[in-house]
């Protein structure tokens, strides 16, 4: 799969006809071709095993790629070793010396770069600045909180300047309130410094938060490639759709088509309409996806043009700033709704059947 960069401009990073075997039969990645423009924050998601970790590992040196060529700033890096290509890496058990104190962590790099003492020292405090830990130097790892260590994991990665800075789940080991603090930390260091990062998470809403671009990962391949918004709004397969936020998915035939629109028969029957993605012939089996957001329980409020179908209520349950009501829908007890939490919101029983309706444009007939 080939995916240009999102710039005229020369791509900082490129991978062309990568493939990976660790036992030189079965290929953990597969002809990955990708290219990255400098400054770009991408993110490889996907499930364990997808291959992922794997293009980071070749990328950062501590993988040798089977076939193909790795480039950094157009100069190929297969036989350079890992700590000759001036790239950041961040990993998720953070990977600090324990019998060094945070200074002393984040001036190794720079004494193996051959820094002269006053530099490694300005370098220092300016990188632990830059992630909010001055007054932590002296500490050592095991005086420090999760959080506090990844922050010195990060700043180590950034104190020698490096243009590419590599993070593999860093945040995987945080609490659900500091990993996404620091989430925003992150983004806000990448905009900050104008680094090009390449970040490895299983995390969907950790990749849609913080990235320019998303690379799905499925099976040692790209599965889709594209900024988080027209990733979730616009999956281009069903991979994609029930691995970037959740989503419900009616079974059923297509009946007609063409390049805008697709009429689909469920399998109880009823026809509604969708976008036709991959569909190549009528007859052909589809999984309709739908967001739960995007169904809405009152048609009235909906235009002439969208789509309505009754359901019957399973389930309905409080979520603070939202409502999730699990419903029955053309023979599907897994279909759900996500309405806001507003005043006067109607609290639906279970049993209760009521008309439900979205707009065709935000269901999508994809591959089964």
């Amino acid at each position: 799969m080939t995916e240009p960069a999102t710039s005229t401009v020369a791509p900082f990073v490129e991978f062309r006809s990568v493939q990976k075997s660790y036992d030189g039969e079965i290929l953990v990645v597969k002809d990955l071709n990708l290219a990255m423009p400098k400054g770009e924050f991408l993110t490889m998601l996907g499930p364990s095993g997808s291959g992922k970790t794997t293009c980071l590992m070749m990328l950062a040196g501590f993988e040798t790629a089977t076939h193909g060529e790795i480039l950094l700033d157009q100069h190929p890096i297969n036989n350079i070793p890992p700590h000759k290509r001036g790239i950041g890496m961040v990993f998720q058990n953070y990977a600090l010396f324990p019998h060094m104190t945070v200074a002393e962590n984040l001036a190794f790099p720079l004494e193996v770069r051959g820094l002269g003492k006053a530099d490694r020292e300005a370098k220092v405090m300016r990188a632990l600045e830059m992630v909010q830990m001055g007054g932590f130097a002296a500490r050592r790892p095991a005086q420090l909180s999760g959080g506090q260590k990844q922050r010195i994991a990060l700043a180590r990665a950034l104190v020698f300047e490096p243009e590419l800075v590599l993070m593999d789940e860093p945040l995987g080991a945080l609490d659900k309130q500091l990993r996404e603090h620091m989430q925003f930390e992150i983004k806000h260091l990448h905009e900050t410094l104008g680094i090009t990062v390449v970040y490895v998470t299983h995390d969907q809403s950790e990749a849609l938060t913080m990235s320019d671009r998303v690379a799905v990962f499925d099976d040692g391949r790209i599965q889709q490639l594209a900024p988080p918004d027209e990733l979730y709004e616009r999956p281009d397969n069903s991979f994609v759709a029930g691995f970037i936020g959740e989503n419900n998915k009616l079974e059923g035939t297509i009946e007609a088509f063409d390049a805008d629109k697709a009429l689909v028969r469920l399998r109880t029957g009823e026809l509604i309409d969708a976008t036709p993605v991959n569909i190549t012939s009528v007859g052909q089996e589809t999984l309709v996806s739908i967001r739960p957001e995007r169904v809405e329980f009152k048609p009235e409020n909906f235009d002439e043009g969208a789509h309505t179908i009754e359901a019957e209520v399973l389930e309905f349950i409080y979520m603070g700033d939202t409502y999730r009501t699990r419903m029955r829908v053309a023979g599907h007890d897994d279909f759900v709704m996500k309405s806001r939490n507003t005043m006067g919101q109607e609290r639906l029983q279970p049993g209760q059947k009521l008309n439900i309706s979205w707009h065709p444009e935000d269901a999508r007939a994809l591959d089964p």
